[in-house]
């Protein structure tokens, strides 16, 4: 919660809590970029931590800009963001086109690890929108159920209706624009978000029932195509995402191949026992140990205690804001926190269960943690709006006077 105090008679409300938990983030980020300097293949891993530390810095200037305003200020351009990034997303689009068609990508848009995802900027660096999308979408589909609930108070099975079409029209176009690039990971994070917020809502539970048998029905039908006619998916999937199955399913059978990061993952994380093999051990290499593979990079390091360390602190940040969302009582606000939170949660689970072999690999970064500019700058926007939502405690401590006093 955030802490009032005044200081030469100006009111400031801060949440030291969520603050003292970003900062030991950023120290563990860097850290654990720092570690991975002799894993880190492309690049200069000094270069890797510099950037990383910038984009914190900017992360926390972020917060400092936008909790100086109320949210209602922050909300009136969520429209404008959403349109300026479609509009970052069809160029994206067309670059994907021109790439398999001309074979040559749009500019500033290249082509990194098979996917256009990315705009790449002289002097500053690569920039994602689909990132930033994520966040917009949120607010977005809370503000739709918002106002659909104060026009609704008792809705029938066809206004809810209404509510999952509104809702789609505004997701359905970033989704297949993000699933064409391809991002498969983000599509997954905003599909799996979007589906939380609304199960979350108080929507009649049979839309809920409907869309999980939907999941699971589309998950039988894939698995079964895949085992039985897996020319059928051949025809639709592009060949690197069904070898991302395969390599999931049989990493031992593609060790040189498609299922070498899974399978060197394994290897460091089972050999480095309680307390890894030291600082910046460079036993097994690990591609991606920067990025997507940051977990099992800690891992070879710092073994058992390591991997737990960032677990424990994964879950502390979790943990924070689900007291926020219980502690909130408009019902929109509540909504947007429990949506970053889905989001937050899918994604470390989704890149920790990758690299233990539970999941298949999707490119998804371990947040916060993992190097990455655009992810790290969407997140600390997503936290300076769950800073406004964030209730006050009802102490004001005054700093200016001589003495403290506490009222």
């Amino acid at each position: 919660m955030k802490q009032t105090f005044v200081f030469r008679n100006k009111t400031y409300q801060i949440d030291f809590g969520f603050i003292a938990i970003l900062c030991v983030l950023w120290a563990t980020s860097c850290f654990a970029l720092y570690n991975a300097f002799n894993l880190i293949s492309d690049g200069s891993g000094m270069g890797y931590l510099i950037r990383q530390i910038f984009w914190y810095v900017i992360g926390f200037a972020t917060i400092f800009i936008l909790t100086n305003f109320q949210n209602a200020v922050i909300f009136k351009y969520i429209h404008k963001a959403y349109r300026y990034l479609m509009y970052a997303l069809i160029y994206l689009f067309f670059s994907r086109i021109t790439a398999t068609v001309l074979g040559f990508t749009l500019p500033l848009t290249p082509a990194i690890n098979g996917a256009i995802s990315w705009f790449q900027i002289p002097l500053i660096g690569s920039f994602q929108p689909s990132e930033f999308m994520k966040i917009v979408l949120i607010v977005m589909v809370c503000e739709i159920i918002d106002q659909h609930q104060k026009k609704y108070p008792h809705p029938t099975v066809k206004e809810d209706w209404y509510l999952i079409r509104d809702i789609l029209k505004i997701i359905l176009p970033p989704l297949i624009l993000i699933f064409i690039q391809p991002d498969t990971g983000v599509f997954i994070i905003i599909a799996f978000t979007i589906f939380v917020i609304i199960a979350c809502s108080g929507i009649r539970r049979g839309y809920v029932i409907g869309i999980i048998g939907l999941i699971i029905a589309v998950v039988v039908i894939f698995f079964f195509l895949y085992f039985y006619h897996q020319n059928v998916l051949d025809a639709v999937f592009d060949s690197y995402r069904l070898q991302r199955i395969e390599s999931w399913l049989n990493p031992e059978s593609y060790i040189q191949g498609s299922s070498n990061q899974l399978y060197t993952a394994l290897l460091s994380l089972g050999s480095a026992g309680l307390t890894g093999y030291g600082l910046q051990a460079n036993i097994i290499s690990i591609p991606e140990a920067h990025t997507d593979f940051i977990f099992a990079a800690i891992g070879q390091c710092f073994g058992l205690l390591g991997t737990t360390f960032i677990l424990i602190i994964c879950a502390t940040l979790d943990l924070y804001l689900c007291k926020i969302a219980y502690n909130t009582n408009n019902r929109r606000d509540r909504l947007i926190v429990v949506g970053v939170i889905a989001m937050l949660v899918y994604q470390q689970f989704q890149n920790i269960g990758m690299i233990v072999g539970l999941l298949p690999i999707t490119g998804i970064t371990l947040p916060l943690i993992s190097y990455g500019g655009s992810s790290i700058l969407s997140y600390f926007i997503s936290f300076a709006i769950i800073m406004n939502i964030s209730p006050a405690t009802k102490k004001t401590i005054h700093l200016w006077n001589r003495h403290k006093k506490v009222v």
